[in-house]
């Protein structure tokens, strides 16, 4: 599809000021969305919202449908009296890098507290819209909560390493785990409704400021997941439900090993037999929650690089043919349309571009990547057609401060002057008018490189292990000259918001979470 011609900002919610630690859907989302809306911003990106698994990667995910209870406002919970405003005020409100292990310990405690208070308490309403919730949502909310709660018991083991009855879903198991854990399901079915309404009327608030929402869903789910410990049928697993096979991406320039992400392989085979239902509930539920959405490694739905699971690094692995244009020809029908863009970048093959323009989905490029060999050109903008979504870099690259201060090669710098001529106002300001002033449909800055940050902004290091998705910022840094020129640049550049239809929430003309 052709997206209208926008701009936007990246921001993961994480990043914001909130007491607790770490960012959520309190009031520093609805001042963000206000500097957008000054900002003449149509777009808000952030990274995937599914609970945290492993490393605290919003890629790392223990679930494709429920929501990171993390990013819970409290303060909204407290101003609606299902938690003791005290006990918020004792939080710590800075905005320093997220200490998940804090955050962890010190948010849940209260999150499972409120939902406690709200089953006890809730109002007739709230708790109508609770119910309805829980009802629309059964086919994956009563699997995951499970899954969640087990989780807990079993002290964060993987699934396939609790008893073999519960790993195996045995009935009888299943049905005593649900009536021995009964009060701690319906805890977390709560902290969901509470993360699903916080979420949609946050989404609301935007839509009535003309800001679209970008989400980003990762092509593979973590085996330690409740998508898999639910439906192990739909991936490559063995008798024992360890995994066979895992994806990853072979070695390359940047890595002689190789990447193992170590995630489980689908089955193909078995999802195209059954109609893709599981891939069409997933993205019908990513267009639920988002206006568009990123596809990430984009390039797995035509070939993926398979590594037998006793391998440990990718070196071994092989290109295998993923569903092509069966999936998305399904995903059409049932969708109505296609509102995603997907992240080509990397190594690239003919194939993975024609497939992309087959089905009329935007290619992705990063203007941080155009300045090396002639190759790379292909993220400047004068290759560019109007079916690109440009950036200046994304949550993996360093910031472009970062980067122009120790990351560019003097052959870079070079290329950059001439491409960008005088950068007066640094290299992070031309970068962005050239993204904003190129075809492409949709302009997307990090927020770091609007604020002009450094390398000590940054999100994430890939193949680093720790230390990742940690940096905050404070609001003060959102600035009316700022705002201003990020106004002045869309109106220049034709990118003016434009108005979308009311997104419909689930608590419409309420104030409960609102």
């Amino acid at each position: 599809m052709s997206f209208p011609r926008a701009s936007g900002i990246l921001l993961h919610p994480t990043s914001l000021a909130a007491r607790g630690g770490i960012g959520d859907f309190g009031p520093s989302a609805y001042a963000f969305a206000d500097f957008l809306a000054s900002s003449r911003q149509g777009l808000w990106q952030v990274l995937p919202l599914g609970p945290l698994g492993y490393g605290n990667s919003p890629y790392s995910s223990t679930s494709a449908f429920a929501g990171n209870p993390l990013l819970i406002s409290l303060e909204r919970l407290a101003d609606h009296g299902w938690i003791d405003r005290a006990q918020i005020d004792a939080l710590p409100t800075g905005t320093g890098p997220v200490d998940y292990a804090a955050v962890f310990r010190q948010k849940l405690p209260l999150l499972f507290l409120a939902a406690r208070n709200f089953a006890r308490s809730a109002a007739p309403n709230a708790r109508a819209r609770y119910e309805n919730f829980c009802r629309q949502n059964q086919w994956w909310l009563d699997d995951f909560v499970l899954f969640d709660s087990l989780r807990a018991r079993f002290k964060l083991e993987s699934w396939n390493r609790w008893p073999r009855a519960l790993t195996h879903r045995e009935p009888a198991a299943i049905e005593k785990a649900r009536a021995e854990m009964l009060d701690d399901l319906n805890a977390r079915r709560a902290v969901q409704f509470f993360f699903y309404e916080q979420w949609q009327a946050l989404r609301a608030y935007c839509a009535q400021h003309a800001i679209r929402v970008v989400g980003d869903i990762a092509i593979f789910v973590n085996f330690d997941s409740a998508d898999v410990w639910t439906h192990p049928e739909l991936f490559r697993l063995n008798s024992e439900l360890d995994p066979e096979v895992v994806a990853g991406v072979p070695p390359d320039f940047f890595s002689k090993d190789g990447q193992r992400w170590g995630n489980p392989l689908y089955r193909w085979d078995v999802m195209k037999e059954q109609g893709y239902a599981w891939w069409i509930e997933r993205m019908r539920w990513a267009t639920h929650n988002f206006d568009y959405v990123r596809l990430d490694h984009f390039r797995g739905f035509s070939q993926f690089w398979e590594i037998p699971a006793s391998e440990p690094t990718a070196i071994h692995g092989h290109w295998v043919d993923g569903p092509k244009d069966d999936l998305f020809v399904k995903l059409r029908e049932a969708l109505g349309g296609l509102p995603f863009f997907a992240e080509d970048l990397g190594y690239i093959t003919p194939d993975v571009h024609e497939l992309r323009e087959r089905l009329k989905i935007p290619g992705m490029a990063v203007l941080q990547f155009g300045f090396g060999d002639v190759g790379a050109h292909a993220h400047l903008p004068h290759t560019f057609t109007t079916e690109k979504v440009v950036y200046t870099g994304t949550h993996d690259n360093d910031t472009l401060l970062g980067w122009w201060a120790s990351g560019a090669t003097d052959y870079e710098r070079e290329q950059v002057a001439v491409y960008l001529g005088r950068c007066e106002d640094g290299v992070n300001w031309a970068m962005i008018r050239a993204a904003s002033n190129s075809v492409a449909s949709l302009c997307v800055v990090p927020l770091q490189d609007a604020l002009g940050l450094g390398s000590d902004a940054r999100m994430n290091t890939p193949s680093r292990p720790d230390g990742n998705w940690r940096w905050r910022f404070p609001a003060e840094l959102l600035r009316p000259d700022m705002a201003r020129k990020l106004a002045a640049l869309a109106e220049i550049s034709d990118r003016l918001p434009h108005p979308l239809p009311a997104v419909a929430s689930s608590n419409d003309n309420e104030e409960w979470v609102a």
